[in-house]
């Protein structure tokens, strides 16, 4: 599978990933969303997420989401 990530343009240090390259299931209410790179079908997730739940996240719920710590 591949799997697209984006970055929500509203909170900055949320992100999330999806199952297709428009993010068309993704929460409208943190949108909009932009695309910031995919995933081939073998290729590790950044901070060493694991990829079967980041998967099974997809077919169940149509994305994951994911923030990142900020910086201070």
């Amino acid at each position: 599978m591949q799997i697209f990530m984006f970055i929500s343009q509203s909170k900055d240090d949320l992100h999330a990933f999806a199952g297709d390259e428009t993010g068309s299931r993704l929460p409208a209410k943190f949108g909009p969303w932009g695309l910031t790179g995919s995933l081939h079908a073998r290729a590790a997730p950044p901070h060493r997420f694991p990829r079967r739940a980041i998967e099974e996240a997809i077919a169940t719920e149509g994305f994951q989401l994911w923030r990142t710590k900020t910086k201070g």
